[in-house]
Order: C-alpha cells, then sequence, then structure tokens
C-alpha cells in the first residue's frame, strides 16, 4: 500500500519535502493554517546543501529571476555616513531571495503531486504502532502512516506530540522585526545598516520594494501572543525610543503595516520523531540571523524524504537515518548562534567599536 504521509505547514520545509516524498511514491496530504500562500518578505539564503535540492526539483531558474542582488552592505552613523563597507561574500550559485517569493516557487512545485489543505490545522494526534490518527480544527479526522511537523518555531504539531514551547525553545536574547516599505530606496546596492548598542535598525533593497528590520537585544516575553500585532508594534517602538539615523521615519510606517516580528530562538530536542511523528525545519531545530535557517530546512526536507524513500518501507529506520545525517548539519550552526548575534547587534559601545574595526578590515581584504 501508499504510505500516506501528513505535514503541517506549507512554508518552505513543508513544500520541499511534499515534492519529495510525492515524487517518492507517498500519498501526501499538507495542510496548512492559513488561508493562502503567506511568509515574509525577509531576504534569505539559498546556499551550500540546498542549492542540489532547488536545482533537481527544477525551480532554480525560476529563483533566480525572482532573487535580490545586493553588492554589499554598507554601515553608517547616526548622520547616515557610510563609516565600513562588507562586500557579498557568498558561495558561487548562492542565492538571496525574499522569503515569500521561495516559499511560493516551492510551492508551486509541489501543489502538482501533493494534496495542500489551506485553513486549517491540526489539533490532536493519537500515535500507536502503525499510524497517527489525526483531529482537525475544521476537517474530518484522519488516519495517516506518518505525521510530519514543518510548522515553524511555534510548531503545532511539536506542542501536541513533544511538549509546550517553554520548555523546549530557548530565547537567545534578541528580537527581530520587518516590515516592507512599500517603495525604493536611493542605493539600490548595498544593505544599510545603522547600529546603536544592542540595537539595528537597516534598510534592505529588496528588488525595488525596500524592506526595513530591526534586530535588537531584550529579554524573553513569556505568554506573548506571537500573532499580536499590536502588541508587536509596542515593542518595536519602545525598544527604538530615541534612536537616531532614519528610524522615527521608520518607526512611523510601523501603523497597519504587514509587520513580521519574533523571537530569535533555539529548538532544544533530544530527539525530533516520536513514534510515528517528526519535526523538520524551524519546528525541529534551525536558528540563524543570516538566513541559512531556509537552506537548512530545504536540506533537512530533501534528507527526510530520501531517508525514508531509501529504507524499504521501514519508516522507523528512515527516520532514524534523516536524523543521524541532518543533525550533523544543524548542530554546527546552532553552536554560531551566539557569535552571530553578537556581530549583528553588539551589546556595547565597545563592541561596535571593534564590530566596525573588523568590517574596514574585511572590505581591505
Amino acid at each position: 500500500m501508499t504510505p500516506s504521509v501528513l505535514i503541517s505547514g506549507a512554508g518552505v520545509a513543508g513544500s520541499t519535502a511534499a515534492y519529495w516524498l510525492a515524487r517518492n511514491g507517498f500519498r501526501v496530504t499538507v495542510v496548512e493554517r492559513s488561508r493562502g500562500q503567506r511568509s515574509s518578505g525577509n531576504p534569505v539564503d539559498v546556499r551550500g546543501p540546498a542549492l542540489p535540492v532547488v536545482r533537481d526539483m527544477g525551480v532554480l531558474p525560476a529563483l533566480r529571476e525572482r532573487a535580490t542582488h545586493p553588492d554589499g552592505m554598507r554601515v553608517l552613523d547616526a548622520c547616515g555616513r557610510t563609516i565600513a563597507r562588507l562586500p557579498m561574500q557568498t558561495e558561487e550559485g548562492a542565492l538571496e531571495i525574499p522569503r515569500a517569493d521561495l516559499a511560493t516557487t516551492l510551492f508551486e512545485a509541489a501543489r502538482a503531486r501533493a494534496e495542500f489543505r489551506f485553513d486549517d490545522s491540526v489539533t490532536a494526534l493519537h500515535t500507536d504502532a502503525a499510524g497517527v490518527d489525526v483531529t482537525f480544527d475544521r476537517g474530518a479526522p484522519e488516519r495517516f502512516d506518518l505525521v510530519i511537523g514543518a510548522d515553524g518555531l511555534h510548531s503545532a504539531v511539536r506542542r501536541i506530540a513533544f511538549g509546550d514551547e517553554t520548555e523546549l525553545v530557548r530565547h537567545l536574547g534578541v528580537w527581530v522585526a520587518t516590515l516592507p516599505l512599500g517603495e525604493p530606496v536611493d542605493d539600490q546596492r548595498h544593505t544599510l545598516l545603522y547600529n546603536e548598542p544592542g540595537r539595528l535598525a537597516s534598510i534592505h533593497p529588496s528588488r525595488g520594494d525596500a524592506l526595513a528590520a530591526f534586530i535588537f537585544r531584550g529579554p524573553a516575553r513569556p505568554g506573548l501572543d506571537h500573532r499580536d500585532a499590536d502588541e508587536h508594534r509596542r515593542i518595536v517602538t519602545e525598544a527604538y525610543a530615541g534612536a537616531g539615523w532614519r528610524v522615527p521615519e521608520l518607526l512611523a510606517k510601523l501603523p497597519g503595516a504587514d509587520l513580521y516580528f519574533d523571537s530569535v530562538s533555539q529548538v532544544h530536542l533530544p530527539k525530533w520523531t516520536q513514534g510515528r511523528v517528526t519535526l523538520v525545519g524551524d519546528a525541529a531545530s534551525c536558528v540563524s540571523l543570516f538566513g541559512d535557517g531556509s537552506s537548512l530546512a530545504l536540506a533537512g526536507a530533501h534528507t527526510l524524504a530520501s531517508a525514508l524513500a531509501t529504507s524499504g518501507g521501514d519508516l522507523a529506520l528512515g527516520l532514524r537515518r534523516y536524523e543521524a545525517e541532518h543533525r550533523v548539519r544543524t548542530d554546527a550552526k546552532v553552536r554560531g548562534a551566539g557569535r552571530a548575534a553578537a556581530l549583528v547587534v553588539p551589546k556595547t559601545r565597545l563592541g561596535l567599536a571593534a564590530r566596525n574595526i573588523g568590517a574596514r578590515a574585511m572590505a581591505l581584504c
């Protein structure tokens, strides 16, 4: 019999897993809480182990058409003067692309092979040795051979099968907020960075429709509703009170903006699988301030599908192989999360000065 798989989440990891599992002979259903494809416009990278995945899916030309092409970054002072320049240093063939465009391209590749159900979500899972009985918010209950949680940092599947988010997700002391500016910027070739101790504001040209980003240090906020946009705007406004450069202008665009806001966090799980339920992408592990999360999600989804397809029908064996191979990639990124935060958002003026000296040195190399 054809094994049946339910994937929760139609983002980068979910659509990639759906494509490869369906291509390898599984019957795949994807359920997505949103009413349609929705993802942030944050620029993310497709590089390293993700490149052969998108190439073999046949979507690399489409991704190249939608890619952004910044030459580098300019570090600015409060008056907007350039104090350091950083060239883009990426591997050959790597792409930077808005996350929404990446997710949409992957969905378009997978939709002909898998069934997608929007505006629904998983509310309960009952697992036995042979499969999983799934209860949905809207649809009728169904049974699947395997359930995959690809539903992001705030994964419902992880909460149901593994435990509460407060016990499994560790805040790294940094928050991120982004919003589209709805207009182009004068410098189409550089990302502009402005730092003060503990907070950064940036503008990314993003194919003519610029994107503003706020990355700042702050404590965990237990009980914060990750869907409460008004509270998110209040937090950002409070965090950037009194900031220089163009920050007041950017903050003025917050009311009514389509704001993305979340914690930079690490998921800590001793294993990614519980019986017939497993996790992939941000739901399992991914952390990055530099866009690596999407590349890891692509690679992890492909590794999962390949391991299951080559396990001879032994799903448990395939899941063990998936985790053993992909944890090697993710563990290295998790270890570097603290260094990334120190580089992007130095805590002190001394740290900022050291970072800028390093940036100037890199530009001279």
